[in-house]
């Protein structure tokens, strides 16, 4: 784990207020803009102000001056530095200018910054930093500099971890450039959990593993003997419901992620079905489907003394419950109007209102940490879609369009959704993919294989 984090070389003052007024016009331009509409663009003078275009972003050009090796960096040097630049150029707001453009490289990293180099090349943010490997511990610094108003952005920082988590010291000082220029949360130091496919289509083998957002650091949690689906972390990643065939019907089960340990979700129960469980926000209860008797509905459990009641009676179906971060409200999934439809209720229960309108068929939603948005599945017209829309179902907004789309999940920061996409035909595959909520960045997971069901955890500490 990353053990320390510790603020280095205080930024002046005024950089800092020149830091949180950018961070402000930024922010509100978004929201004016409809989170999809903004460009940083560079003043004649002062500090970076940004533009609103005709909804295309262009990337921010940054600059990572070439890291300095302060005592037996080695190869970490370039893996870190590329590490942070690969994080940065993949959300789709940045453009790195490659080092062959360069004019100048700091001499050392306390050295000044010559910004008139840096301009020079169109650089609007630059990054220095510098590694140092010792005692078995790497220690990764930066700092960030605003290029045209020729200030520091905050102050710089330390991270230091064992040479085997390099990684994640690189994707924390990844986060916070990527929070300084943007505004937002951070979200790179985090792990997403799957379900990797292999065999033919009719005879699917499934596991579940644990990577980093990237589909590095793969981790196997079961093995493929039992079928199994949905994988969904606890708050604090240190446990994972997941749904299992291996009684040869579907049981909810709940694993310690570091032991492995292993239990069936509120013990056995004859002539039942358990199914899609999602801790809630506090991690206190655990709300999940419950199929009896020829009926599915959303029942609650107490996570410590497995007591459990129901939140709905319907002779429809409910499904893929999902809490608001508040704790307060649940959406759900149920075809009681005739096709399944997004309906939204008290965490306790209570009469349910229908919040999608729209052609086709909905399902799978999942509430984003941030409160604002809730993302589904939506089908229609013969095509799958990731669709996003205020949590009254207002400004719904199809993300993406494909043979197979489904199964959403949101980022930490609540700013990027990962899903499964699969390819059409007899020997079609689940793959992994990634967008932003403008619908704009679509990126694959390179995680080297079928996978699907992801569940994007909480950041690392």
């Amino acid at each position: 784990m990353v053990s320390r984090r510790v603020t280095l070389y205080p930024a002046a003052k005024t950089s800092w207020k020149r830091y949180m007024l950018r961070n402000f016009l930024l922010t509100s331009a978004m929201a004016l803009a409809g989170l999809g509409l903004v460009a940083p663009a560079q003043a004649q003078d002062g500090p970076l102000r940004i533009e609103i275009t005709n909804g295309v972003i262009e990337p921010m050009p940054f600059a990572i001056a070439a890291f300095h090796d302060e005592g037996g960096a080695g190869e970490y040097l370039s893996q870190v530095q590329s590490l942070i630049a690969a994080d940065l150029t993949g959300t789709g707001l940045f453009r790195e200018i490659p080092a062959s453009a360069h004019i100048a490289r700091p001499e050392s990293f306390d050295a000044p910054v010559s910004y008139e180099d840096w301009k020079a090349i169109n650089a609007q943010a630059l990054i220095t930093g510098a590694v140092r490997v010792q005692g078995g511990k790497i220690y990764v610094k930066f700092r960030l500099f605003d290029v045209f108003s020729g200030q520091p952005l905050g102050d710089g920082m330390q991270f230091d971890a064992s040479t085997g988590n390099w990684r994640r010291a690189a994707h924390k000082a990844a986060d916070q450039v990527y929070a300084r220029l943007t505004g937002e949360g951070p979200y790179f130091d985090s792990r997403v959990a799957f379900v990797q496919e292999s065999g033919p289509k009719d005879a699917r083998r499934k596991r579940i593993g644990i990577m980093d957002y990237d589909g590095a650091n793969v981790k196997w949690l079961t093995d493929d003997s039992a079928l199994v689906l949905k994988p969904r972390f606890s708050p604090d990643g240190s446990r994972l419901l997941y749904t299992s065939y291996a009684s040869g019907f579907p049981q909810a089960m709940v694993m310690d992620v570091n032991s492995l340990s292993l239990r069936q979700l509120g013990g056995a129960q004859q002539g039942t079905m358990s199914f899609s469980p999602r801790f809630s926000p506090d991690g206190r209860w655990i709300v999940y489907s419950l199929e009896q008797g020829g009926n599915t509905d959303i029942y609650q459990m107490d996570a410590s003394s497995g007591a459990q009641r129901a939140l709905t009676n319907a002779p429809s179906i409910e499904t893929s419950p999902s809490y608001s971060p508040d704790g307060r409200q649940i959406v759900f999934e149920s075809d009681r109007s005739g096709t399944p439809q997004l309906y939204v209720m008290g965490a306790n229960g209570g009469e349910p209102r229908r919040i999608s309108f729209g052609e086709g068929r909905y399902g799978t939603p999942v509430w984003s940490p941030r409160g604002d948005m809730i993302a589904f599945t939506r089908q229609v017209g013969g095509k799958f879609h990731i669709g996003v829309m205020r949590t009254d179902g207002s400004e719904e907004k199809m993300l993406t369009e494909s043979f197979l789309d489904e199964g959403p999940t949101w980022a930490p920061n609540g700013r990027v959704v990962m899903f499964t996409r699969v390819t059409p035909g007899g020997n079609g595959q689940p793959f992994l993919h990634s967008v932003d909520i403008t619908g704009r960045n679509m990126r694959p997971v390179k995680i080297g294989g079928a996978a699907s069901d992801p569940d994007w955890g909480p950041l690392l500490p």
